[in-house]
């Protein structure tokens, strides 16, 4: 039991901070326009009551 604690806990611990430490880098490299977030074309709330896609919400 100690071994675990002492060695493959920490040891797993570190993988995984650098699993994160490595995704959170990766923005680095990424083109510009993949950095922003969505953008949103249309506010549901916007659409005219007879288009289809309010017709779908409706249903």
């Amino acid at each position: 039991m100690g071994f675990l604690r002492q060695y493959i806990a920490p040891l797993f611990i570190f993988l995984i901070f650098a699993v994160a430490l490595l995704a959170v880098s990766a923005r680095i490299f990424l083109p510009s326009d993949m950095m922003a977030p969505a953008p949103i074309e249309q506010p549901v709330s916007v659409l005219p009551a007879n288009s289809p896609a309010a017709a779908s919400l409706l249903s």
